[in-house]
């Protein structure tokens, strides 16, 4: 069995784990509130929790989209996140970024448009923080060992499904990639990014939120570490993902959804 160790908390060794927070960094009020309420969320309902939120979205649809807070201002909210007591995490888009960051966050992210980035994975690796990789929608499940071959020097890795480019301007989740993928590496389902319908608003990505809730149920039905999803206190109003993201007050019902899903199939 692959474990990883994300800060505190083992992820990998048989119970399910939510990584989750806003798609990117916003107000530092509302940040610390969705942090703040996601951690007491799981640490009543006994579930690992880690927080994650973009300090920049490098890869919106259009150039004028809000970006976040950008490298200096992201890392310093991301330490008050940690310092509530929360693990973090982020994702990097160019090499020279690995390391700054890895002084801040427990979990590296790989983006998925990057997943083959050979540069990006080596830095990654070499921060000595485990790293989550995004799977990308062009990519093969059963194609990911390359990718984890170049993170041999990192001390963990996770790999995150989050939907496979079907057509134009859809996506959908093949739930034998998760299966494929759990060979490699603890496999995380991104519950949220798999109802995206990239650029089906013309400047921004579209999706279909309601599918979120029964796409997380039948991955961790099929055994999946842990699940992500991007979630917000209004998603009327984020800044990013306005269309997929889940609303912060729904996210205690569909936890205890996903733990008894776990408790069925695992027999814990």
């Amino acid at each position: 069995m692959h474990t990883v160790r994300v800060g505190d908390l083992t992820l990998g060794d048989g119970t399910l784990a939510f990584i989750g927070g806003p798609c990117v960094l916003e107000e530092p009020a509302r940040v610390l509130h969705i942090a703040a309420s996601l951690r007491d969320l799981c640490g009543g309902l006994g579930m690992p929790f880690v927080f994650k939120a973009s300090f920049d979205k490098a890869n919106r649809t259009s150039g004028a989209s809000y970006r976040g807070p950008g490298l200096e201002a992201g890392l310093a909210l991301l330490s008050e996140v940690r310092q509530l007591g929360i693990p973090v995490t982020t994702d990097v888009h160019e090499p020279w970024q690995a390391a700054p960051v890895a002084e801040v966050v427990d979990l590296l992210q790989v983006p998925a448009f990057l997943c083959r980035q050979t540069d990006l994975l080596l830095a990654c690796a070499a921060t000595g923080v485990p790293v989550n990789v995004k799977k990308g929608p062009f990519l093969a499940p059963h194609a990911v060992g390359p990718l984890v071959a170049k993170l041999a020097a990192a001390p963990g890795v996770l790999l995150t499904e989050r939907g496979t480019t079907f057509g134009h301007g859809d996506l959908v989740v093949d739930y034998r990639g998760l299966v494929a993928m759990r060979q490699h590496a603890p496999a995380v389902f991104d519950c949220t990014h798999a109802t995206q319908q990239p650029g089906a608003l013309g400047d921004r990505s579209g999706g279909q939120r309601s599918l979120a809730a029964p796409l997380a149920r039948a991955a961790v039905a099929v055994g999946v570490d842990a699940v992500f999803a991007e979630v917000h206190d209004d998603p009327s109003v984020a800044r990013s993902d306005a269309a997929t993201q889940l609303p912060l007050d729904e996210a205690e019902a569909l936890l205890t959804q996903l733990l008894a899903v776990h408790r069925s199939v695992s027999g814990a």
